[in-house]
């Protein structure tokens, strides 16, 4: 499988990418290079081989999730450029 340089435009078109010349043909040779090697991946024999589900068979110890106040309303008022009695008060978003 092989790439041309018009496809290569268009996929950097797509993906909003701008190649010089000089870019655009050493994007070309890796691209190629990066599909012949998927084209051999292609090529194996997986039929015995399992889904790979995790990388590894470890299991994260997590602490439990447990919701307290750290910082107390006041000092999460305090720092704010513009606050009301209670509340942020922050520029309007909708007409």
């Amino acid at each position: 499988m092989s790439t041309d340089l018009a496809t290569l435009r268009k996929l950097a078109h797509l993906s909003r990418l701008e190649l010089d010349e000089s870019k655009e043909q050493k994007m070309l040779g890796e691209l190629n290079k990066i599909l012949n090697w998927v084209e051999q991946l292609r090529e194996l024999d997986t039929t015995d081989v399992e889904p790979l589900v995790h990388l590894s068979h470890e299991i994260n110890v997590l602490r439990a999730d447990e919701a307290k106040n750290t910082v107390s309303h006041q000092d999460g008022l305090r720092n704010a450029p513009r606050k009301d009695s209670d509340y942020f008060r922050v520029p309007k978003v909708l007409d």
